[in-house]
């Protein structure tokens, strides 16, 4: 399986007038998440999150993929 870089946001069931709307979404979530926590406890829910979506995904080779992509933007 490959890394899939496009915009891939979407939630089952909902229809969305604006491709980015989905997209928008997330962020939203993202946000409030961590919407009154210090810089300590934000750190540690992104790397709990980051934690649980790599076990979702499951895949190596496509975690390896995202890791590369990701830290050639820093």
């Amino acid at each position: 399986m490959a890394l899939n870089t496009e915009p891939n946001f979407h939630e089952p069931g909902q229809r969305y007038f604006r491709a980015f709307s989905p997209g928008d979404d997330f962020y939203e979530l993202l946000i409030e998440s961590h919407r009154e926590l210090d810089d300590a406890r934000s750190a540690e829910l992104n790397a709990r999150l980051i934690l649980l979506l790599a076990n979702h995904i499951g895949d190596i080779s496509v975690l390896r993929e995202a890791l590369a992509i990701a830290r050639k933007g820093v």
